[in-house]
């Protein structure tokens, strides 16, 4: 986020945005200012008033001076809500159409980018079980947010969210009942730990890590449409980085790698589904600009 106000935007509020943005990159290491400029509005605005500050340049006071106050603001300013099994036709294209191909593996990586709250982590790892691939396969779910992490690494969920993940959960070709990976009590869901048994929880940031291990499954859904294009093509280039030759991505709905640079390291795999499997030929697209440039 950066530059002068758009239409329809407060050109000093815009400002203190901007101030507020590079002092958190600069103080705390998260960098937003590649973030969708509307979205990030939004949040920190959000941010303000969970903090009861008048302004921006207040939050700034508060977030760069006052002992846990990022900590209170970050996960404000990321999306922390998803489903289990969430677009059950996503699972059930990766359940017909690219285990069988991963299953051809000895061994398998996972990566879950932006995993907010651990529920496609969860969703993936029974996926793996059914299919008979959890035992040789390793999940890694990061996030920018340590409470998220902590929440996810917790498996722990209202009660009343499981009637929708049940039936995402059947509408995914699912085997069996969700109920056979959950304890019941006390008004919530503790999924069971044998589900994380095989996974890494972790702090990576997609505008400003890099890629740490090569997997031969991304899924990063409904993250990218919060991002500025210049980090679309950063995150991309990490997901082009990470992924063993003949790997596949999955994105979200809405999100296509159609108009990235990247998008020559890559071939449809499942169109509808927005899956794509990465080239074994491909040569490495040219060196992306500064994702806040």
């Amino acid at each position: 986020m950066s530059g002068a106000a758009e239409d329809g935007e407060d050109p000093l509020e815009a400002l203190e945005a901007r101030l507020l943005l590079e002092a958190v990159a600069e103080r705390f290491g998260h960098d937003f200012r590649g973030y969708s400029r509307p979205s990030m509005l939004r949040r920190l605005r959000a941010a303000r008033e969970r903090l009861g500050c008048a302004t921006l340049s207040a939050l700034q006071e508060r977030v760069l001076h006052e002992p846990g106050a990022f900590e209170r603001a970050a996960p404000l300013l990321t999306v922390q809500v998803s489903e289990m099994f969430r677009d059950p036709t996503y699972f059930r294209a990766l359940r017909e159409c690219v285990l069988p191909h991963l299953a051809t593996f000895p061994s398998l990586k996972v990566w879950v980018a932006g995993c907010a709250e651990g529920e496609e982590l969860y969703s993936l790892a029974i996926l793996f079980r059914e299919e008979g691939l959890e035992a040789r396969t390793v999940f890694y779910a990061t996030d920018i947010s340590p409470e998220a992490l902590r929440r996810a690494e917790a498996g722990i969920y209202p009660l009343e969210r499981i009637a929708a993940f049940t039936e995402n959960h059947r509408l995914s070709g699912g085997r069996g009942s969700l109920s056979e990976h959950y304890t019941a009590r006390y008004g919530a869901a503790a999924f069971d730990r044998s589900l994380r048994a095989r996974a890494v929880f972790a702090d990576h940031s997609l505008a400003t890590d890099e890629a740490f291990a090569e997997v031969h499954l991304v899924s990063c859904r409904n993250t990218l449409i919060y991002f500025g294009r210049a980090l679309q093509d950063r995150a991309l280039r990490l997901f082009r980085e990470s992924l063993a030759r003949g790997g596949f991505l999955g994105l979200g709905a809405r999100e296509t790698l159609r108009f990235s640079p990247e998008a020559a390291a890559f071939e449809e795999f499942h169109a509808a589904q927005r899956i794509w499997r990465r080239r074994a030929d491909a040569a490495p697209p040219p060196a992306p600009e500064p994702a806040h440039a």
